[in-house]
Order: C-alpha cells, then sequence, then structure tokens
C-alpha cells in the first residue's frame, strides 16, 4: 500500500514537473527577449527535470519549480499570465526589467507564494484585488513602477507581511488606518509616491517595525503621531520632504534602536525634543530645512555614536555647546543658515574622525580650534559669513585630506597658513574680504595639483606675486583684486592653461602687461584694472579666442589699440579707459558695439564715438579703389554661373548615391527589439518620406511613423558613421543599455535598425512636439504658468533617473527644451539622452559642440576641463528653467555675445526677488512665490562653479518643495512690471549667482538613506 502510494506521489510530481516547463516556454513565447538571456531556456536534453538547470529557475527534488528569478534580464512586454500555471512556485522576481502594462491577476492563483518581487518596472495602473488570495506572501516588492490609485487595501488580507514596498510610485490619497494591523512587519515603504492626508496613528501599533519610509514627494497635513515612540524596534525612521508641519513629539526618544532619523525638508516648528538625546543607537540625524526654534538640547553629549548632524537652514539660536566638540564618532556637522552666537568649540575635530564642517551664515565669533584636522580626515570646511578673527590654524596646511576651504566674509588676520596650497587634494580656497597680511605664498614643493579656485580678494596682502604662481597647473579662477600686490605680473600667469576668470584689478602691480598671458588660450574674463601697469597693450592678448570680458582702465597704458583686439569676436564687454592710449579707435567686428564709455579719458585716442583724427593718424587713410580689372558686375556673374554649376553637379551626384544606397540598405537592414513590436523594419523605412518630417537637427532627422497595427511611432535617422569604425560597436552597445531605460518621464526607445552606416532609432511618439516649439515657435506662449511648472518638476524626474538610479549613470550631455517632449498629456518625457557623445563623431552637427551638448546650454567649466559628468547636464536643466520663466531662447535675443544666463544675471543681479523683470510677458497672471521658487532652482543649477550645483535629485527635492513654502495665493500680473522684460540693454560683464554658502556635493556624499540619497541641502539665494 505505501509503495502504491509512493509511487502515486512520484508520478504526480513528474506530470506537475512537465507541466513546470510548459508553462515556462509559454511565458519565454509571450516575453520580448532582446539580449538572449533565457537562451537555455528549451535548449538542451529534453528530460522531466532539465528546465531546473534554466537561467533563473530553482527547483525542488521532485523537479518542481519553486523559484523563478529573472531580475535584470532586459525582458519586456506584459508579465506573462502563463507564470500563474507554475503552482508550486515560493519566489517569484522579476525586478529590474522593462516590464510593462498592468499587473496580472492571475498572479493570485500561486497559493504557495511566499515571495514576490516586481520592482524596478513600468508596471501601471492599480493593485488587482486578486493578489489578496496570496495570504502567505511574506515579501511584497513594487518598488519604481507607475502605479495609480490609492495605496491597496487587499495588502492588508496577507497577514504573514514582513516586507512591504509600495514606494516610487504614483500612489495617492491617504495611508490606510488598517496599515497597522500586520503585527509581524518589519518593512514599510510607501515613499516617493503622491499621498496626502494625516499619516494615521495606527502605525505606531507595528511593534516589529525595523524599517519606516513614509517621505520623499508625498505632502502629508499636520505632524508625526506620538504614537511613533510605540516602535521600540525601529531603526530607521525616514520622513523627509513630506510636508509636516507641528512639533517634533518627543515621544520618539522612545526608540532606544533607532540609528537614523531623517525629517529633513519639512515644515516642523519648535524647539528640538530634549528626549532626542535618549536614543543611545543613534548614528545619523538630519533636521534641516525646517523652521526649528531654540537651542541645541545639552541631552545630545549623551550621543556617543553619532557620525551626521544636519541642523543647517533652521532659526536655531545660542551658543553651539562644547560637548559638540567631545563627540567620539562625529564626522559630518552641518549648523549653517541659522542664529548660532559665541565660539566655535575648542574640541572639535580632536576625536580625530571629523570630515566636513560647515558653520557658515550664523553670527559666530571667536576663533577657529587649532586641532580640526587632527584625525588627518577633513575634506571640507566651510566657516564664511561669520564674525570670526583671529589666525587661520597652521595645522591646516599641513591637513592633507583636505579638499575646500571657504573661509570668506569673516574677520580673519594673520598670514595664509604655509604649505596651504601645496595640498595634494585640494580644489577650492576662499578667503576672500577677511583681513589677511603677507604675501601670496610662494611654492617650494609641488603646487596643489587639483587646486581650482584660489580667492583672496579684499584683503591686506602685499608684495609680489611669485614665478611658482605658474605651477597651479589646474586653477580655473585666480581673484586676487582689491590687495596691495605690487610689483609686475608674473609671465608665468601664462603657464595657466585651465584659468578662465582672472581678477588682478585695484592692487599696485605695475610694468607692463605680460604678452604670456595670450596663452592662457581659455580665458574668459581678464582685469588688471586700477593698477600702476605701463608699457603697450600686446596684440597676443588676441591670441584668447573667447575672452569674453577685458578690463584694463585706469593705469598708464600708452600706444594704439591693437587691431588684432578688434577681430576677436568673443568680445563682449572691454574697457580701456583713463590711460594714454592714442591712435585710431578700430570701428570694426565687435568694437562696433561698444561705446565711448569704454574709451573715455585717453585724449589721443580717436575715431568712432570720440572725435575726428587728426591727419597723419595711422590707419585714418582709406586709400583709392583700383580703376583696372573687371567691373564687380562681372566678378558678379562669373560667381553666380560657377555656382549655379556647381549646385547642379551636387544635385545630380546626390540623387544618384541616394537610388544606389536606398537599393543597397533594403538589403542589410536589421531589427532590434526592446519590447515586443508588432512592425518589421521595412515598415519603419517606409516611414523615411519627406512628408512625415516632424523634426531636423544635430542629432538627426525625425520622421513620424504610423505603422500596420496603427500605432503611432517616432524614428529618428541618426547621421550617417563611417563603415567600419570603431564607433559602431561602442554605440551598439550603449543603444542596448539605452533600450532598457524605462520611467514614466523618459521617452521610451522601443526598438533601431540598423545596417553598416545608418540607425535608425524607433521612439513611442509624443503628439505635442517639444517643449521649445511650444514656447520658441508659432504657439510660443501656449502654455500657461501651471503646465510649465509640471513640465520642470517632470523633466527633473527624468534626469534624475538617468543620474542616480541607473547603473552605471547615464549622462543626457544634451539637456535643451527641444530634449523635452510632450505627450497628449503633455507630460514631459526627456529624449535624446546619450547620444551626443556618438553623433560628435558624424561630424553632421553645427549647432552641438563635439560633446557638451547645444550652443546656449553648455557649462562653463566645458571650455577648459573639454569634460562633461552630472553637473554640466545639472547646468543645462538651469537653462532650461530659465526659458520657463522668461520665455525666451538660450541666445539670441540678447546681443552678441550675451546668452540667457548673463542676461539674467544682469537684469536680476542674480536675486530671486527680482524675478519680475525677466518674467515672460505672455503669461497673463502668475503665483509670485512659485516663481521665484522655479527661479532660485534655476539659479543654483548654473552656478558657475560646478561643485556649487545640486544634484538632479537635489533638483527634484527643491522643486517639489514648493506646496510646503506657500499656499497659492496673491495671484501677480506680470503685465504690470517693468517692461524692461522685454528690451535687453546691451551686454555689460556680469557675475555670477551668488554661491549656497552650504555645499550641496558635500552634503549629498555624506547623507545616506537607505531609500533615497536624496539631499536638498540649499540656502535661498
Amino acid at each position: 500500500m505505501h509503495l502504491r502510494l509512493a509511487l502515486l506521489l512520484l508520478l504526480v510530481g513528474l506530470a506537475a514537473a512537465d507541466g513546470d516547463a510548459d508553462a515556462l516556454l509559454a511565458a519565454k513565447a509571450a516575453m520580448s527577449d532582446p539580449t538572449g538571456a533565457l537562451a537555455s531556456w528549451g535548449n538542451g536534453t529534453n528530460t522531466s527535470t532539465s528546465h531546473c538547470s534554466w537561467a533563473g529557475v530553482t527547483c525542488s527534488s521532485r523537479g518542481t519549480v519553486v523559484g523563478l528569478d529573472v531580475s535584470g534580464f532586459n525582458l519586456s512586454g506584459a508579465l506573462p499570465a502563463e507564470l500563474s500555471r507554475l503552482r508550486g512556485l515560493l519566489r517569484l522576481a522579476v525586478g529590474a526589467n522593462a516590464f510593462s502594462g498592468p499587473i496580472p491577476g492571475s498572479l493570485g492563483r500561486l497559493q504557495f507564494l511566499t515571495y514576490l518581487n516586481l520592482s524596478n518596472n513600468a508596471f501601471n495602473g492599480s493593485f488587482p484585488a486578486a493578489l489578496a488570495r496570496l495570504r502567505g506572501l511574506r515579501v511584497l516588492d513594487l518598488y519604481n513602477n507607475n502605479l495609480t490609485s490609492p495605496l491597496p487595501m487587499e495588502v492588508v488580507q496577507m497577514p504573514l507581511l514582513r516586507h512591504l514596498h509600495l514606494g516610487g510610485n504614483f500612489f495617492s490619497g491617504e495611508i490606510p488606518p488598517e496599515y497597522g494591523r500586520w503585527g509581524r512587519m518589519q518593512y514599510l515603504a510607501v515613499s516617493g509616491n503622491e499621498l496626502s492626508g494625516r499619516i494615521p496613528p495606527e502605525l505606531g501599533n507595528l511593534t516589529s517595525l525595523r524599517e519606516l519610509y513614509i517621505g520623499y514627494y508625498n505632502s502629508y497635513s499636520g505632524g508625526l503621531p506620538p504614537e511613533l515612540g510605540n516602535l521600540t524596534e525601529l531603526i530607521r525612521l525616514d520622513a523627509a520632504n513630506c510636508g509636516l508641519s507641528g512639533e517634533i513629539p518627543p515621544e520618539l526618544g522612545k526608540l532606544q534602536n533607532l540609528d537614523t532619523l531623517f525629517l529633513q525638508v519639512n515644515g516642523l516648528t519648535g524647539g528640538i525634543p530634549s528626549e532626542l538625546g535618549y536614543l543611545k543607537s543613534l548614528s545619523s540625524l538630519d533636521l534641516s530645512n525646517n523652521v526649528l526654534t531654540g537651542e541645541i538640547p545639552a541631552s545630545f553629549s549623551e550621543l556617543k555614536n553619532l557620525t551626521l548632524l544636519n541642523l543647517f537652514r533652521n532659526k536655531l539660536r545660542g551658543d553651539i555647546p562644547d560637548f559638540v566638540g567631545d563627540l567620539p564618532s562625529l564626522e559630518v556637522l552641518q549648523l549653517w543658515e541659522n542664529n548660532f552666537t559665541g565660539g566655535v568649540p575648542r574640541r572639535l575635530g580632536r576625536n580625530g574622525r571629523l570630515q566636513l564642517l560647515d558653520l557658515s551664515s550664523n553670527r559666530l565669533t571667536g576663533t577657529l580650534p587649532p586641532e580640526l584636522c587632527a584625525g588627518g580626515k577633513m575634506h571640507t570646511l566651510i566657516a564664511l559669513g561669520n564674525f570670526l578673527f583671529g589666525a587661520i590654524p597652521d595645522s591646516l596646511g599641513e591637513c592633507r585630506s583636505l579638499s575646500r576651504v571657504r573661509l570668506g566674509e569673516n574677520y580673519l588676520n594673520g598670514s595664509i597658513p604655509k604649505g596651504l596650497f601645496e595640498l595634494p587634494k585640494l580644489t577650492q580656497v576662499e578667503l576672500q574680504d577677511n583681513l589677511l597680511t603677507g604675501n601670496f605664498p610662494a611654492v617650494s614643493g609641488v603646487a596643489a595639483p587639483n587646486l581650482g579656485e584660489i580667492s583672496l580678494s579684499n584683503n591686506q596682502l602685499t608684495g609680489a606675486l611669485p614665478a611658482s604662481i605658474g605651477n597651479f597647473s589646474g586653477v580655473q579662477k585666480l581673484l586676487l583684486d582689491r590687495n596691495s600686490f605690487s610689483g609686475v605680473v608674473p609671465p608665468e600667469i601664462g603657464q595657466l592653461q585651465q584659468l578662465s576668470k582672472a581678477d588682478l584689478s585695484s592692487n599696485a602691480f605695475e610694468g607692463g602687461v605680460p604678452p604670456e598671458i595670450g596663452k592662457c588660450r581659455l580665458l574668459t574674463y581678464l582685469d588688471l584694472s586700477r593698477n600702476n601697469i605701463s608699457g603697450k597693450i600686446p596684440p597676443a592678448i588676441s591670441g584668447m579666442r573667447i575672452l569674453n570680458y577685458l578690463n584694463l582702465s585706469r593705469n598708464h597704458l600708452d600706444g594704439e589699440i591693437p587691431p588684432s583686439i578688434a577681430t576677436m569676436q568673443s568680445l563682449t564687454a572691454v574697457d580701456f579707459s583713463y590711460n594714454n592710449l592714442s591712435g585710431l579707435v578700430p570701428g570694426t567686428g565687435q568694437f562696433s558695439y561698444f561705446n565711448a564709455t569704454s574709451f573715455i579719458g585717453n585724449p589721443g585716442l580717436c575715431g568712432p564715438y570720440l572725435g575726428p583724427c587728426r591727419p597723419g593718424v595711422a590707419g585714418t587713410d582709406h586709400g583709392s579703389h583700383g580703376r583696372g580689372g573687371l567691373s564687380n558686375g562681372v566678378k558678379l556673374l562669373i560667381v553666380l554661373g560657377l555656382l549655379a554649376c556647381s549646385i547642379a553637379f551636387a544635385v545630380g551626384a546626390i540623387l544618384k548615391a541616394r537610388s544606389l544606397k536606398k537599393a543597397s540598405e533594403s538589403r542589410l537592414w536589421k531589427l532590434t527589439a526592446f519590447q515586443r513590436l508588432d512592425f518589421t523594419c521595412d515598415d519603419v523605412l517606409d516611414c523615411l518620406k519627406e512628408e512625415n518630417i516632424i523634426g531636423k537637427g544635430g542629432a538627426g532627422i525625425v520622421y513620424k511613423g504610423d505603422m500596420p497595427n496603427g500605432e503611432h511611432v517616432a524614428v529618428k535617422r541618426l547621421p550617417a558613421m563611417g563603415r567600419g569604425s570603431s564607433h559602431d560597436h561602442g554605440f551598439s552597445a550603449e543603444i542596448q543599455t539605452l533600450g532598457r531605460i524605462r520611467h514614466r518621464h523618459i521617452v521610451r526607445l522601443l526598438g533601431f535598425c540598423s545596417n553598416n552606416e545608418t540607425n535608425l532609432l524607433v521612439y513611442e511618439y509624443m503628439p505635442n512636439g517639444s517643449l521649445g516649439e511650444l514656447l520658441h515657435g508659432k504657439k510660443g506662449g501656449h502654455l500657461h504658468w501651471d503646465t510649465r511648472y509640471k513640465i520642470a518638476i517632470e523633466a527633473a524626474k527624468g534626469l534624475c533617473y538617468l543620474h542616480h538610479d541607473c547603473s552605471p549613470l547615464i549622462l543626457h550631455r544634451d539637456v535643451k527644451s527641444n530634449n523635452i517632449l510632450l505627450d497628449s498629456d503633455f507630460e514631459a518625457h526627456v529624449a535624446d539622452f546619450g547620444l551626443a557623445k556618438f553623433l560628435q563623431d558624424t561630424g553632421a552637427s553645427e549647432c552641438m559642440s563635439a560633446i557638451a551638448g547645444s550652443y546656449g546650454y553648455i557649462a562653463p567649466e566645458y571650455a577648459y576641463t573639454l569634460k562633461v559628468d552630472e553637473k554640466s547636464d545639472v547646468y543645462s536643466f538651469g537653462v532650461v528653467l530659465l526659458e520657463l520663466v522668461t520665455g525666451r531662447k538660450p541666445v539670441g535675443e540678447f546681443g552678441d555675445g550675451v546668452d540667457i544666463v548673463h542676461w539674467v544675471r544682469m537684469m536680476t543681479d542674480s536675486n530671486k526677488e527680482q524675478v519680475m523683470k525677466v518674467l515672460d510677458p505672455r503669461l497673463s497672471t502668475v503665483p509670485l512665490h512659485e516663481v521665484m521658487h522655479i527661479f532660485y532652482v534655476a539659479l543654483l543649477c548654473i552656478e558657475e562653479q560646478s561643485v556649487q550645483r545640486p544634484t538632479m535629485r537635489e533638483v527634484v527635492q527643491i522643486l517639489s518643495e514648493l506646496p510646503k513654502l506657500a499656499p497659492r495665493q496673491g495671484e501677480v500680473l506680470s503685465h504690470a512690471v517693468d517692461g524692461s522684460a522685454s528690451n535687453p540693454p546691451a551686454p555689460v560683464p556680469s557675475g555670477s549667482a551668488k554661491a549656497p554658502t552650504g555645499d550641496a556635493k558635500d552634503q549629498q556624499q555624506q547623507q545616506t538613506s537607505s531609500e533615497s540619497r536624496t539631499r536638498p541641502d540649499l540656502i535661498s539665494i
């Protein structure tokens, strides 16, 4: 009897195993597998257990499939319903693919399922009610999809749930109170949605909970419920950036196991509860960007495990307690933009672990502690904008880990510490606006190789500049103005090949302008005014081909203005006033745009704006025109005839080449699909007709295509590449990567057709065209303000995904309004990401630089580094934000050499309060606080120094921060503002936007949540 039963069970198991193999093959047939990740499915020996060796498949001893993990296989299409036939399945993981459509309710038939991971796909719709039958489920992960509707109530019927991740979707409504019923829940995440309402106090019943994430893009009403203090097992609580108000509940002090508490970027008020000092396990505490008042609690002296303390951008006052310097584990301390007074704790840094210190924009007095770098780990020291006095500690000159020093706008005196400019990792030194004395430090050894900025403006420094200044090979900004430097400007300055801005004005330099400065090919700004410089202006200055601003005024220069300087097309502002110059002022080139104020105070100058020249002055004789030779009319006819012949020949050659090429290409095309496609390469080729063209540009020609199944697509034909080039393989590999990208705000790449010479990219079609067309085309001004604001946030989210959620990260390289496309609901989608670095090889683009992007959007550092990174994209996005606010194109509307960035800085002095001067006059009514908010973010993005720009993750946070800042009130008529907004003045030099005193990059690196590395740590301008 027992033998018969065992045999029966064996036969049932074998039958089930055979059924599982069939189910897997059916599922494979229903999915798109462009990379062949499932190639092993169905291959090999056909036995009852052969499927157990297939990729991602785990079987029981009887051959029943109990686990299926195809995470990261680049699969797409709908999730196959055939998977529900795997009735013995315990674990199903399909994360990090490109599945789309609704989650199939048939998964509810998998009654033994304990683990379900659908994260990082593009599932949409609502949570299927049928999944409520998965009563044995312990882990459910739906992170980073496009799910909508309220948070699902079906999950409440899964009593064994321990891990529930619903974050990174578009769920709305309130958190159901029923979510407090799980007795075994250890991990709950609803962050990154569109939730509202109050946070239910019932969450305090989840007494087994270890991690709770409820912030990021949600917008709750009210504050944290005190009942959260009952979660005594909690290790991480993250409620950042979610609209919280009210006071921090003192009950949080009962969370004895808490390691991380993130409440930043909210509207919390009142004091910091002293009860938080009871959190003996606390490692990271971030309460920044709130409205907290009072002092730092004395109980914080007990936080011996604290490594990160961020309290910046609040209204805290009083002294920084001395015990802060005694915290043994402290690595990051950021207290900037508060009202702290008194001195800096003397023992700060003595623990040997301090890495980042930012105390800027307070009212601190006294001297800097001598042991800040005692452990040799400090990389960032920022204390600008205080009332500090005394000498800069000599120990900083020995701190080899130091990267950034920003101590400007204080009352520091004494000399610059010896060795400071020789530190190997130093990138930035800002000591401006102090009382420093002594000489510019001579470098006896190797100068800091990575030092990019030296700012010593407005001090009392004296003496000559040493020849060793030429050793700073990486310096990009050299700001020495308003000191008492003397001697000659050393010719070694010509060795600074990365220099982009040099300001040596208001000193006592003498001698001549060194001709060697013409070797600084990347210089855009040169100011030598208000010195005692004499001699002639060296023609070598014209070697600086991208110089925008040249000021040599108030010196003792003589002789003529070299005619070669007038040929510099890059110049937008010059000042030669109050010298001893003579001769004719050139009236050609850029000089034709300058007025008399650029030349006054030179009695010997004559010409345009200055009166007629005396007879005999060089350059005033125009000579006579020759009478011999052919007449101008004959010459013109000859030229036109030759031109017509050339055109006819070229047209014939092109038509013949196209005919041959089309016949050849039709036999060689190959289609690579990134999801299931119901069309072929021939269908795509049929779209390539003149009447289907919807766009042309440096990135190629775009056609609208109507597929046989009724689907609309956009086909981009990239410029031709050289046959057999090394570029071909790299392009194919990169396109494979781009094809795996799935995000709600990124244009989906459906596939591409290719042959040996041409690539056709097939994208989803965006019926409302590009943002650039709607702002600047025939329909310009059509976009209402609410739509513009929504587009800004959505485009930022798309770029944020490329930078922070793709591995490896993807640089866009050509962010511009024409690459932000709008669907039928005017929802923004980022397009053409990652293509620019390939298009440079074709030589086909005249409007796009070799790598960095399109003119008007290119970050300034590209001129001297020839490199792009995430912050280059951030700068370009800032320009797009300026377009949304002003309605103007990036270039072409402000005079020669002036772009939208310089114009905005000039009109507003980089002050968001002045935004109405540049607001798009086509906007009838706008909420002023919203316009100011977007303009503020734009100013942060276009900071000259890339390190001072926010990350795209921070941009998304700050843009989304608005609902918590102000209600929609006070509609402002844009027509009531100064009409100067529509009439840009002549170009004049302008400074950069005021730099945030806190450093966004440093803060991002130091604060890490397992849910999100988001850091909107920037101050208002």
